[in-house]
């Protein structure tokens, strides 16, 4: 009885989040940390973890779909991971290489058009890993519905360091001119595809900070970050939502103060333009008070305070 009621409860809770939603990212990166500790707590082994982290990683990808997010980078396997012992590194290395194979042969990635792409220097990990990241790619190049990007062997300085030696050399080269360097051909040396600019990170397991993850498209956009304390494989849909409305209130925010800045700048062209203005901003409810032109709003604390 007592379950049944907590997930009814739930449930509610659950519909309550979803409706309090509005707008959704088009880009979630998510650091999904914590299972190992996940496992020890338990008194199981650290593959364990690892195995049911990847149970809420189908979930993950279920929830996107669901909410009409286009595109989702899971933090998979860092350059640091490498340092950890021999055997642990082989047990990940074999759910990695068993669950991409899964994903590729996978009826529902093929049905909803899922794109699977690998971020990193993917040389580093081994032949049988490196084989199947090929075939996941080629089996889903053509997709274009959902991108699933896996980070392996991934590293945004590191990253950062061999885009700008590519670029050094062409500009050795005399095919690039320093003056024609901008952001298109930065991201050209990234990746051989492009990848969305980042509007949410989620870190899941207590630690508050973004491991140089995904540097250039997620410090660059000044993505929304959510810090959770649930270790990945504990990560609910409720706490998915409450990720999704901490976004969705730093973009309400955001809108508020360009709103804000926008009357402050017409305000200086006499009444008549001001007036003009403000009809045309007020297609949103949030027009601010810049001297009588609007109402006063509360501002939104960017963080989510559930």
């Amino acid at each position: 009885m007592q379950g049944w009621l907590e997930r009814r409860v739930q449930s509610l809770y659950e519909q309550l989040l979803r409706t309090d939603l509005d707008e959704v990212p088009t880009h979630v990166a998510v650091i999904q940390d914590g299972n190992r500790r996940y496992a020890r707590e338990r008194g199981d082994a650290v593959t364990n973890g690892h195995r049911e982290g990847a149970e809420t990683t189908e979930q993950v990808l279920e929830w996107c779909e669901e909410l009409g997010i286009e595109e989702l980078t899971l933090y998979a396997f860092s350059t640091e991971n490498f340092e950890r012992p021999a055997d642990e590194r082989e047990a990940l290395f074999d759910l990695i290489e068993g669950k991409l194979r899964e994903f590729a042969d996978a009826d529902r990635v093929h049905e909803n058009g899922v794109c699977i792409r690998t971020l990193g220097d993917i040389e580093r990990l081994p032949d049988r890993v490196q084989e199947v990241v090929d075939y996941a790619e080629e089996r889903t190049r053509e997709y274009d519905s959902f991108v699933l990007n896996i980070a392996l062997a991934y590293g945004g300085r590191s990253e950062l360091l061999s885009a700008t030696r590519r670029i050094l050399q062409q500009v050795e080269e005399g095919t690039l001119s320093p003056a024609d360097l901008d952001v298109e051909t930065v991201e050209s040396q990234l990746y051989d595809r492009p990848v969305r600019a980042v509007d949410l990170i989620i870190r899941t397991g207590g630690d508050e900070r973004t491991s140089n993850f995904l540097p250039w498209y997620a410090n660059g956009n000044e993505a929304a970050v959510y810090f959770c304390t649930p270790y990945w494989p504990e990560f609910s849909k409720p706490e998915f939502l409450r990720s999704i409305r901490t976004y969705q209130h730093r973009e309400q925010a955001w809108q508020r103060t360009r709103l804000s800045r926008a009357l402050t700048l017409v305000k200086g062209l006499g009444d008549t333009r001001t007036e003009e203005a403000r009809r045309i901003l007020e297609g949103s409810n949030d027009v601010p008070d810049v001297d009588g032109v609007g109402p006063a709003l509360p501002v939104e604390d960017d963080a989510d305070s559930a």
